[in-house]
């Protein structure tokens, strides 16, 4: 059954079964992943998934219920009446509206032109480093989300997304070393560039260094330093301020962080784009942090109600068995003026922090971390690659002690960030 017919009869069988409202949220992603191992191509995939979540109030108390692959419409709908009835009434607030398609931003490539990709990648890296092992994962996902209620609305977009990820694997000795590096982009990805970063990577870790022991200077690449900002977010959402679990619940207007970090919501921008929420609102640009003063928080409609104010547009589906709940699509790190070479230089000793081993911190923003991938900075240059190494330290502390942020920001997922410097963190290392 074609999804949009599909869609109508579950709204007409939930409003004839008697609900009062209803909505559909549907779901389908095409996915072509190229993968290759040892250096070379090992296979092609195309995966298509598809599925929906209903939800009605009856009696205004809500049921939802979900489904994958092919749906019998009444018995959905009978499902979500018989989970209504275990819930307690509530407001139903769903979003009036009409017919709107958004164009699709982004643009697909074809399986031959990943391959292409993948070997000139892979044969760039090897002719520098012949003895490497690389596996890598070349894609591009097409994924459509509709939302329709009995309320008139009825939007869909689909988004086009290209990644890839390449891992090269050193082995000497009993020395095992692993780097990995990657591209999320809208409309093509560049092997040229994923290739050179890798081979600096190698020669960086060509030579092994003595870890640094004590409090110093931290310099986390753009890669790493996205651990940094899981934890801004979610100082950031609406439903940590409501629960008091943030720790900046009452600093609203006041500095939380470095005046050097301006951090921003950019929906339509990025490798991902994306015009309304899973609740129907328009997404829309939002300026969270502004040199370093905490202006916004942000929330789906009943966080944004329970605060006193509305929505933000932010209200999303972890997966479609789950209600909305308050999440950030493409959060932009405002880059600084300073080259990677140029932080590098400033850096009388130091550390450079580029793969992790674990979790990152959580909302406390307490962390210690191992180093997968780190390098010791001697007057300006790095010496050698460290191993068995550790950082610790309070993310808020680190972010109001940051010494200057780089030019090389990059997409890691939805999330957009330059490389930062960084005083204060504790390092330990085991020599030998």
């Amino acid at each position: 059954m074609e999804p949009l017919s599909l869609i109508s009869q579950l709204l007409d069988r939930a409003l004839q079964s008697g609900a009062e409202a209803a909505e559909v949220f549907y779901s389908a992603a095409l996915s072509q992943p190229v993968f290759f191992e040892a250096n070379r191509l090992k296979q092609l995939e195309r995966s298509q998934s598809s599925g929906l979540a209903l939800r009605l109030w009856r009696n205004s108390a809500p049921g939802l219920a979900v489904a994958h692959g092919p749906v019998d419409p009444q018995r959905l709908v009978d499902k979500a009446i018989a989970l209504s009835e275990l819930n307690d009434p509530e407001t139903v607030d769903l979003v009036q509206g009409s017919t709107m398609a958004y164009p699709d931003v982004g643009r697909a490539v074809s399986t031959d032109q990943l391959i292409d990709w993948g070997e000139k990648a892979i044969a760039l890296v090897r002719e520098a480093y012949p003895n490497v092992l690389c596996s890598a994962e070349w894609d591009c996902e097409a994924e459509t989300t509709r939302l329709t209620n009995t309320n008139g609305l009825n939007i869909s977009y689909t988004d086009t997304t290209l990644s890839c990820g390449l891992t090269a694997e050193w082995i000497r000795g009993d020395d095992f070393l692993g780097i990995s590096d990657g591209q999320t982009r809208r409309f093509q990805l560049n092997p040229d560039v994923l290739a050179e970063q890798i081979i600096q990577q190698l020669r960086w870790a060509e030579i092994s260094a003595q870890p640094i022991v004590g409090k110093g200077l931290v310099l986390f690449t753009s890669k790493a330093a996205d651990m940094l900002w899981d934890t801004v977010q979610a100082a950031l959402n609406g439903k940590q301020v409501l629960e008091q679990t943030s720790p900046w619940c009452d600093r609203h207007d006041q500095q939380v962080v470095s005046t050097l970090i301006n951090l921003d919501q950019r929906p339509q921008i990025g490798p991902f784009s994306c015009p309304f929420d899973d609740e129907g609102y328009r997404t829309r640009p939002l300026t969270l942090i502004k040199n370093g003063v905490l202006r916004s928080f942000y929330s789906d409609r009943t966080v944004g109600l329970a605060l006193g104010s509305d929505t933000t547009g932010n209200g999303f589906r972890p997966d479609l068995g789950s209600y909305p709940t308050p999440g950030l699509v493409n959060v932009v790190i405002q880059p600084g003026p300073l080259s990677f070479k140029d932080l590098l230089h400033s850096m009388s000793s130091g550390l450079i922090v580029d793969q992790m081993l674990g979790d990152g911190a959580g909302i406390s923003g307490d962390f210690a971390i191992n180093i997968d991938l780190g390098y010791r900075v001697e007057n300006g240059e790095i010496v050698g690659r460290v191993k068995d190494t550790m950082v610790a330290g309070n993310i808020y502390t680190v972010l109001n002690h940051v010494i200057a942020l780089g030019n090389d920001g990059q997409w890691n997922g939805a999330c957009f960030t330059p490389s930062i410097l960084v005083e204060g963190l504790s390092v330990t290392g085991k020599s030998g």
